[in-house]
């Protein structure tokens, strides 16, 4: 997707180029930790100007964009090595392989080992279409926090929260 389609008509260019050099900076090294104080030193605006802009320009918050990044590699990295699912846990940026897996499986409905054997199962159609294509197509689709999700899901609607899908 071309990254002006992506950013919001409406806000100031040159905040929205000091946007784009944070995200860049994590698709670079989503490895890394990048809390907010980190990004809004990269962007060169404040803390709360920082997370409040990137979901306006983004339409995520940054941790859930970073999420999104990790899991993306996470799934490449299961799909195109013999990496242990450890090792890619660590190399996504995972300090804890419980979270991994637990994060991984919350979002793409599969424990990290299930998907891999059920990428390994299936006929590899896809092997003539460009890389970015099939990445963006598996892109995960993140709309509400993971949290939430689990909530949701274990059908606790009580305790009203203030997280709501994003359009």
């Amino acid at each position: 997707m071309d990254r002006n389609k992506q950013l919001r008509a409406g806000q100031d260019p040159a905040l929205l180029r000091r946007l784009l050099r944070a995200k860049d900076r994590m698709d670079a090294a989503s490895e890394e930790e990048w809390p907010i104080p980190r990004l809004a030193k990269v962007s060169g605006v404040s803390e709360a100007h920082f997370a409040r802009s990137f979901k306006d320009a983004f339409g995520v918050p940054p941790h859930r964009y970073l999420l999104t990044r990790r899991i993306e590699k996470a799934t490449a990295l299961l799909r195109d090595t013999d990496l242990s699912i450890t090792d890619i846990a660590f190399q996504t940026g995972w300090s804890s392989l419980g979270t991994f897996g637990r994060t991984f499986r919350d979002i793409t409905g599969k424990a990290p080992a299930e998907f891999r054997t059920a990428d390994q199962a299936a006929p590899h159609e896809l092997e003539l279409v460009p890389h970015c294509f099939v990445s963006a197509a598996r892109r995960p689709n993140l709309k509400i926090a993971v949290s939430e999700k689990r909530r949701r899901e274990s059908g606790d609607n009580e305790g009203g929260s203030n997280q709501q899908e994003v359009p």
